[in-house]
């Protein structure tokens, strides 16, 4: 029999009944339920010795009173300053060198450092002013107990702003400074994540069921503090890069063979979708297997919700999952599923300097496995899409790659 009828015969195997399928993601969950939601198990502490900037989730008037701190502070700084050196704002460095990679928590954190900003001072008076015009907004956003989006406060005041990038870059300023969450001020981004499976919640009132909202699923809203009372008898959630792949889970329904929730952010995760998912990690306890193409860029954007970006690593506790399984598209994966070679892309320079690069990352040198892929991938140079499955077949994906991988327990 020829190799090519062999390979072909393979995929034909039968992937077993749903109980065989799943027996091995049954088995995880009860490891990561008993290791990691354990409350007898004593808790990991941080070795780092230095102090770190942690952000929490605060109240209403809690995040309002912090606001007015500040602004009280700059009162009596204009004051007491008789030589008319005005005020200046201690804000938390969100610089590279202010980041902490604390491998207990397997995240990233933001470090004790501060930088000035001051209103004489001409390189700083106009960030300054935006600092302070953002405050003054927000703190009526929240007197009105309404949200609005980061392109509503931009238009509040285009003159000064100019740009919106300007008033985007403050709010993680405020937030730091205050001690909330960026999501406590009440500014969202637009919809981009979605949702679909098995998992029923309350969204601010209204009763959602994620396996009655048609093809495409639910958009993850971004007040995901109006979202409550989230159940489900999911076994798992698959997250999923891409929305093509998204789209052929939803309208093949893989959910109800195989319970689970899948979620994407339509690439580069968003602030709801990584609080969305740590919300449900934390409240469902089921394992979460990452979906991704077997490219650096795959697994840099599954490194954003397992560890944080650095730029939002004051909230890495709300925005991070913990435990995320590498289910594919890994590097191993493109022999052993004997992928077409012209399915396969040639890496870039760009990709193996990338890829070079994430080897030295922490998450990927306190993992091997993951280290071992992505050295296949770098030696190989060899890059593929998860769309690069439906080679085989449209339905490949569902019928028999994931099934496949669920009962062989086959993820990193």
């Amino acid at each position: 029999m020829s190799s090519s009828k062999k390979a072909r015969n393979k995929r034909l195997l039968p992937a077993g009944d749903v109980d065989q399928v799943l027996k091995k993601c049954r088995a995880l969950k009860k490891e990561q339920r008993d290791t990691f939601f354990n409350e007898d198990a004593p808790q990991k502490k941080s070795s780092v010795k230095e102090e770190i900037v942690e952000v929490q989730e605060l109240s209403l008037e809690h995040v309002m009173e912090g606001m007015e701190s500040i602004a009280i502070q700059i009162a009596q700084q204009i004051m007491e300053n008789s030589n008319k050196s005005g005020f200046s704002l201690q804000i938390p460095s969100r610089a590279a060198s202010n980041q902490i990679y604390v491998e207990e928590w397997d995240r990233i954190v933001l470090g004790p450092k501060t930088s000035t900003r001051s209103f004489i001072n001409v390189k700083e008076s106009r960030k300054t002013a935006i600092t302070v015009r953002a405050l003054q907004l927000l703190h009526k956003v929240l007197g009105n107990n309404i949200h609005i989006t980061k392109r509503d406060l931009f238009y509040t005041d285009v003159k000064l702003f100019v740009d919106q990038s300007e008033s985007d870059g403050v709010l993680d300023d405020l937030a730091c400074m205050i001690g909330c969450t960026r999501s406590n001020l009440n500014v969202v981004a637009s919809d981009k994540g979605l949702v679909v499976g098995r998992i029923q919640f309350t969204e601010d009132g209204d009763e959602i069921d994620c396996t009655k909202m048609g093809v495409g699923g639910k958009a993850i809203p971004p007040y995901i503090d109006k979202i409550d009372n989230i159940r489900s008898d999911a076994e798992f959630v698959l997250l999923v890069e891409k929305e093509a792949a998204y789209m052929r889970l939803a309208e093949d329904r893989f959910y109800n063979k195989y319970p689970c929730i899948v979620i994407t952010a339509k690439g580069q995760p968003d602030v709801a979708t990584r609080m969305f998912l740590n919300r449900i990690y934390s409240e469902l306890k089921i394992p979460v297997l990452g979906l991704v193409d077997s490219d650096p860029y795959g697994l840099k954007i599954l490194s954003v919700y397992l560890s944080g970006s650095k730029n939002m690593s004051y909230d890495s506790a709300s925005l991070t999952t913990p435990n995320i399984q590498w289910l594919g598209l890994r590097p191993s994966d493109l022999n052993k599923y004997n992928l077409p070679d012209q399915c396969r892309l040639d890496m870039t320079p760009t990709d193996i300097k990338m890829g070079k690069e994430l080897l030295r990352e922490s998450f990927i040198a306190k993992n091997p496995k993951w280290a071992k892929e992505l050295e296949i991938m770098i030696n190989t140079k060899q890059k593929a899409e998860i769309q690069a499955l439906s080679s085989f077949g449209f339905q490949y994906i569902t019928e028999e790659y994931l099934p496949r991988k669920l009962r062989e327990g086959d993820w990193i």
